[in-house]
């Protein structure tokens, strides 16, 4: 699914339309190659959030896992980049958006809960 032989540009790069643009073609992937194949279920150890996109750290994880995917699995990468996209890729990534303290954790299977940011204060130096 390689579509040039230009890097993309990370989605948290991306001005509005673009990001849109963006956001609606990971979706694509995630919902029709990712979670059929690798979505196992939903439980408190595990918890996956059906609204997805609405949590900025699994947009930019998940778009990070979409375009090394992209990458590894065309046939210029050889024969161990499928291996190499599971091993260094998949499975890091999935571990820390399913983790109970991930960007998921307040989400309940079927269930979206926005989370709470830390508070940050300005830098006055």
């Amino acid at each position: 699914m390689g579509e040039s032989s230009q890097t993309p540009p990370f989605i948290l790069y991306l001005g509005e339309e673009a990001y849109t643009e963006e956001l609606r073609r990971l979706a694509l992937w995630v919902n029709h190659l990712l979670i059929p194949v690798y979505g196992r279920e939903t439980r408190s150890q595990a918890p996956w959030c059906p609204r997805w996109w609405e949590h900025l750290e699994a947009v930019a994880r998940l778009h990070a896992l979409w375009l090394t995917w992209q990458e590894l699995t065309d046939p210029a990468a050889g024969a161990s980049g499928p291996a190499l996209w599971h091993r260094d890729h998949l499975d890091p990534t999935m571990a820390e958006l399913r983790d109970p303290a991930g960007p998921f954790g307040g989400c309940k299977a079927g269930a979206h809960r926005a989370k709470e940011a830390p508070v940050v204060e300005e830098y006055e130096g």
